[in-house]
């Protein structure tokens, strides 16, 4: 059997970069999957900070939400962040009705994300 991996996960010193293989993300298993290396990098690199770039990305289902804030989670207890960025404008909708606007750190690109202060720099 095939897993299907939907993340690439790099890193720039102790921020892990996570970019998306589609522009649809809302396979259960793709997501579970995405999930599931996220947390094992999380566990194996204790990155201080994740930067999801969302190039590309059209669509996500909910499920991403949940993904989104395990990742925070595993973060969080350094003093560390989440930061979303290239996200398309819909999308960011998203963010907005549920409120998690506010609890992470959205930028314009990648460059942007990686060179704005870091949580543990404030």
């Amino acid at each position: 059997m095939k897993t299907k991996t939907t993340v690439e996960i790099s890193s720039e010193g102790r921020v892990a970069i996570v970019s998306f293989a589609s522009a649809s993300i809302s396979d259960v298993e793709e997501i579970t999957n995405a999930s599931a290396a996220i947390r094992q990098y999380a566990q194996t690199y204790s990155p201080q900070e994740f930067v999801f770039d969302f190039s590309g990305v059209k669509f996500f289902s909910s499920q991403v939400l949940g993904l989104l804030l395990e990742a925070r989670g595993h973060v969080k207890p350094y003093g560390g962040r989440v930061s979303i960025c290239a996200l398309d404008s819909q999308l960011q909708r998203v963010f907005r009705i549920t409120n998690l606007d506010r609890i992470f750190t959205f930028h314009p690109d990648r460059q942007a994300a990686l060179a704005a202060p870091s949580a543990r720099d404030q």
